[in-house]
């Protein structure tokens, strides 16, 4: 087994994401394996262990070397729309051999930490339409090439693999708008809004029947017991940090949030749970913003509350208090985020 960089307190990445950037750049003849260890710190020949997890800041820094190689600031992408099934990691062999697209996404969602733990993956259903969010766990560890890639290989590998004809029936995207923005329509085929602070793709809820063709149910089971056992593994290492969002979001609209008073309900010191939360790579401010971020952009999109009740819900002592903290995170006022997105499902 090969040595796994000491990295535990920031969140890991599988290889085999990093191994693909590799060989994107090496098809075009700019792979310098020299600079990419010294850059990276790893050995190249070390990717190819499929146990292996790298720090998720060691792959966003190739990402900035790939951009600087290239040229090119949409390389995250371009290098998602390459198509090489010998290259899937294992998440991408048990998305492949489910029965229907549904099957997959739902697969997709739960094994998502394998592929990447700094950002989690959800999935909600309305009557009409099947919407996926990717929220960074922590604004410090998103990687705008790296989300390009994420899109660009599931909207393009669904395609090839299972449905040629699926189109996106609206995307919003966390970052800013890039000098290449007109690519992203392009690609997905439905309108796309940028600096939304969460990225979500949404579908017509008709495709999750779509079956999957070519799907062996042999190799899906014996990838998935695979996959799961390592699912195992990382869960109990990151489990706690989702406990304590889940306190801070039942506590923000009745009460102070403190570390204190959430240390007591998990039955240990301030201490204790300040350096649990260090493990994995994250600090109770953190947790805290974050919670109050993603109440904050589905409370002014879905058009429920008006904006003093958000800002009373989430804890501000004013309105315009509410105000700055939602610009900073959006780039936008709370009136014109909701503006924008009042055609969205809640």
């Amino acid at each position: 087994m090969t040595d796994r960089p000491d990295n535990d307190d920031i969140p890991q990445v599988a290889a085999s994401s990093t191994l693909a950037l590799v060989h994107y750049l090496e098809t075009r003849g700019l792979l310098d394996p020299d600079e990419i260890e010294r850059e990276t710190g790893l050995q190249l020949g070390t990717l190819n262990d499929p146990d292996l997890r790298i720090p998720a800041t060691t792959h966003y820094r190739l990402w900035e070397l790939a951009e600087q190689l290239t040229g090119d600031p949409g390389v995250g992408l371009h290098a998602g729309q390459v198509i090489e099934p010998e290259r899937m990691g294992l998440v991408g062999h048990v998305f492949f051999n489910c029965d229907t697209l549904g099957e997959a996404v739902i697969q997709y969602v739960r094994l998502y930490r394998l592929i990447n733990e700094s950002v989690t993956l959800s999935f909600e259903q309305t009557p009409k339409q099947a919407i996926l969010t990717w929220q960074p766990d922590n604004t410090a560890y998103y990687s705008r090439l790296d989300m390009d890639r994420t899109l660009a290989a599931a909207i393009c590998r669904t395609r090839h693999f299972i449905h040629k004809g699926l189109t996106a029936d609206w995307v919003e995207i966390a970052h800013p708008e890039p000098s290449y923005a007109q690519e992203y329509q392009s690609l997905f085929g439905g309108p796309v809004v940028f600096g939304c602070g969460v990225t979500r793709v949404a579908f017509s809820c008709e495709h999750l029947d779509h079956p999957i063709p070519q799907s062996n149910p042999y190799v899906y089971s014996a990838v998935l017991k695979q996959v799961n056992a390592v699912l195992a593994r990382l869960q109990t290492r990151r489990s706690f940090s989702r406990k304590v969002r889940r306190l801070i979001s039942r506590q923000m609209a009745t009460d102070k949030i403190d570390a204190d008073t959430l240390a007591r309900q998990c039955h240990m010191s301030r201490q204790t749970l300040y350096r649990r939360l260090k493990k994995e790579g994250l600090s109770f401010q953190d947790l805290v913003e974050q919670v109050r971020r993603d109440k904050a952009l589905r409370y002014v999109a879905n058009d429920q509350y008006a904006l003093g009740e958000i800002a009373f819900l989430l804890g501000f002592s004013e309105l315009s208090a509410f105000s700055r903290a939602f610009k900073r995170w959006t780039g936008v006022a709370p009136a014109q985020f909701r503006s924008e997105h009042k055609d969205s499902p809640p």
